[in-house]
């Protein structure tokens, strides 16, 4: 037993050492995953490594209430080598950051909404979208009617950040005629038709009116690229309307809400005494989709992907995930995901291919 006693100790000494080693040279390992992502960052580039096609990434896949690994909700569309960005919540731009997608690559960027969590980053992404390019001209921003009071605000409320800037870094850096958004407003109603925003021989966007009230105008938006199609519903109850824009498309990204989980939330604030807490708790109820009806409308319109997003309430432990999406799976024979930040689903062009992988930086 002594030798091997003695083979025991020799082990945990070299490891003792090599662990003291790793530790001390702590600080250089760091420093080469630093450069090596600073590097990744600054690709002229991103998606080189992309193939031709449509492809869709989580910037933001929360909602208000909080969550410590979901941002506010955003979703990019990549077409080609174009970069649309769909709802811009807390926390997505840095996201966008992390997932090499930064916002000076940004085409446009379209609203579903007005709602606070649809909207709180808008301001960041305006100044990286400038600032980050060196961009001439503003960002463009498409959105239904309100959209015009909503981007002047936030560029009132960053004017003397734009002063600060363009006097610190000068005109080159930050060219005065590319600050803030340029808005791009369409009509909409209830009723309405789609409306065509972007139309190419190769790409066409579309936007069509949701099922959000009291919230008006709200809209969904449909990316359709060299034969492969996305649908994001926006905020919405289940609508007849998604149903037929996501009729034989590849991907459908839909809001979902468990009522099991916000009532977990709502039974706790009546026990606390919240009242406004628990009122808002059951009113928003009315006005989003659950997993299993998302899953029911997906199965109806037969699409082949369905992605679940902004997510009410947050996730914050991950046994949580099961219960959240309850048997939704079940109800949709196609590719059921519950989303994350960072996923990213790839359609190439005149296929039937999808894959997904996650586009989030973190230490390899």
């Amino acid at each position: 037993m002594k030798p091997l006693r003695n083979i025991l100790i020799g082990v945990i000494g070299v490891a003792l050492l090599l662990g003291g080693g790793l530790w001390l040279a702590r600080g250089q390992i760091a420093m080469k995953i630093y450069r090596r992502g600073a590097e990744q960052a600054m690709a002229s580039n991103p998606f080189s490594n992309l193939p031709d096609g449509l492809h869709v990434g989580l910037c933001g896949s929360g909602a208000p209430l909080p969550d410590p690994h979901r941002a506010g909700p955003c979703t990019a569309v990549i077409a080609g080598d174009r970069m649309f960005i769909v709802d811009i919540g807390d926390g997505a731009t840095r996201n966008l950051t992390l997932m090499n997608m930064t916002a000076s690559k940004a085409d446009a960027l379209f609203l579903t909404h007005y709602h606070s969590d649809h909207i709180g980053g808008l301001g960041e992404l305006m100044l990286q979208h400038w600032a980050g390019g060196a961009s001439k001209a503003p960002l463009a921003i498409y959105g239904p009617q309100g959209l015009e009071s909503v981007v002047n605000g936030f560029q009132s409320a960053y004017v003397l950040d734009r002063g600060y800037r363009i006097a610190h870094h000068g005109e080159k850096v930050v060219p005065p005629s590319g600050f803030g958004g340029a808005p791009h407003v369409f009509e909409v109603h209830k009723d309405s038709p789609d409306i065509v925003l972007i139309d190419t021989p190769d790409l066409k966007v579309t936007a069509f009116p949701v099922k959000h009230d009291p919230v008006e105008p709200a809209v969904g938006y449909k990316f359709v690229y060299k034969g492969r199609s996305v649908v994001l519903s926006g905020d919405t109850a289940p609508s007849a309307r998604v149903e037929a824009e996501a009729r034989g498309a590849d991907l459908l990204v839909h809001e979902a809400l468990s009522p099991r989980l916000v009532g977990i939330q709502r039974e706790a604030a009546i026990a606390a005494h919240r009242d406004n807490i628990a009122a808002i708790s059951h009113d928003i109820l009315s006005y989003h989709t659950t997993p299993e009806q998302a899953a029911e409308l997906a199965e109806r319109a037969h699409v082949k992907y369905l992605l679940l997003s902004h997510l009410v309430p947050g996730i914050p432990i991950p046994g949580l995930e099961g219960p959240f999406v309850g048997d939704a799976a079940s109800r949709f024979h196609g590719t059921f995901r519950l989303g994350h930040d960072g996923d990213f689903i790839s359609m190439p062009a005149h296929s039937t291919q999808i894959t997904r992988s996650n586009r989030m930086l973190r230490i390899r």
